[in-house]
């Protein structure tokens, strides 16, 4: 044990601040935007020596000054930054690393869950927490027999069918819907529509203006008239854009990529948990995010035996629905313009009292539209 001192660094520390950022572009890392508490060991001089933060229930930004490497010091602030997560009831938790890297987190408890080569490692402290996750999956409630096919009929008029000697055509879905948009409703029917068993994942992160509560019911009410969808949380395997960690690319680019190949990554191994041929995505046209997420999705999927399907995005008015619009819709108060984007579930939903607190919410963001 050092005879260093941890403390946390506040964000209106500015001096703290500053060393932060000076130490993490040392050590080759960009301070993340998404973090809630980040602390720092000094010297006896007050100077930064190393470095580490948290987000929800991960653990990011985590750096020591050359200086100091090989004195243990990681070791501390690992430990200290667990103690943390469990004083905030948080005992299950996640860490982004590099590749390098990886070997020394694991002496501290903690498990690779999947990694891309050269980029990142993505691990966790609990030995079997994936491949629990994925045994959850497969217990998740199956549709009656019978049931799928009933009232679903696929893009050419025929009903799909699962006869006793074919395997049933199985896809999967993953969406965040903040909020429920008539795009999401429309992309679900598509899906529902061409295939028997339709695995629905929603993003339960609560990164979005929209809470996940909300979320998940607008999902469930807009969605209700389809007879062959599994419901499922996402869980903290499906990794949000807005928690992705960003600190260990040089750009946007290769933030973008990494996320997309690490989902994908994580998806294949659900996929075949579950029987999977399928995933739908949205087309979106004005997002450079999302078309890089489709160029790779649609590149790596099919080496993998899944499909990719991209739909092309519902329109209103020549331009596509999105929840962009829908919470630009809702910051405005254009109530007429709302009621042509979504279901009449999430219209009934914003136009009731319990909605109140979410619109505030909205409203009170500055931009709404990338957010």
């Amino acid at each position: 044990m050092s005879d260093y001192t941890i403390s946390r660094i506040s964000p209106t520390d500015r001096r703290g601040q500053r060393q932060l950022t000076e130490l993490l572009t040392a050590e080759g890392i960009r301070k993340d935007g998404s973090l809630d508490y980040t602390c720092g060991m000094f010297d006896d001089d007050y100077n930064l020596i190393a470095t580490g933060s948290c987000f929800g229930n991960t653990l990011r930004c985590m750096a020591v000054s050359s200086s100091h490497q090989g004195e243990g010091l990681m070791n501390e602030i690992v430990s200290h930054l667990m103690d943390v997560q469990y004083a905030r009831g948080n005992m299950h938790l996640f860490l982004y690393t590099k590749c390098s890297s990886a070997k020394f987190f694991g002496d501290l408890g903690f498990y690779e869950i999947v990694r891309i080569p050269d980029q990142i490692v993505f691990m966790e402290n609990r030995r079997s927490g994936f491949a629990d996750y994925l045994k959850k999956l497969e217990k998740d409630h199956i549709p009656a027999a019978g049931s799928h096919g009933a009232e679903t009929h696929s893009a050419d008029g025929s009903s799909p069918s699962c006869g006793s000697d074919a395997s049933p055509r199985t896809a999967a879905l993953v969406m965040n819907a903040n909020p429920f948009t008539l795009g999401h409703q429309y992309l679900a029917e598509r899906a529902a529509a061409e295939n028997d068993i339709l695995h629905l994942f929603i993003v339960s992160e609560d990164a979005s203006l929209v809470p996940f509560s909300v979320r998940k019911r607008l999902v469930l009410e807009g969605t209700a008239h389809l007879h062959n969808i599994i419901y499922h949380e996402s869980g903290p395997y499906i990794i949000s854009s807005a928690t992705f960690p960003s600190y260990f690319q040089k750009d946007e680019a290769a933030v973008n990529e990494s996320h997309a190949m690490l989902d994908l990554t994580v998806f294949t191994q659900i996929a075949r948990t579950l029987g999977i041929g399928r995933r739908y995505v949205g087309e979106e046209p004005n997002s450079q995010v999302t078309g890089i997420y489709n160029r790779i999705m649609s590149e790596k999927l099919p080496e993998n035996g899944i499909e990719c399907v991209i739909v092309p995005r519902r329109e209103f008015g020549g331009q596509a629905i999105s929840a962009s619009t829908v919470r630009q819709a809702l910051k405005d108060g254009d109530w007429d313009l709302l009621a042509r984007l979504v279901p009449e579930t999430t219209l009934r939903y914003f136009k009731s009292e319990e909605a109140e607190p979410v619109i505030s919410r909205i409203r009170a963001a500055g931009d709404v539209v990338h957010y």
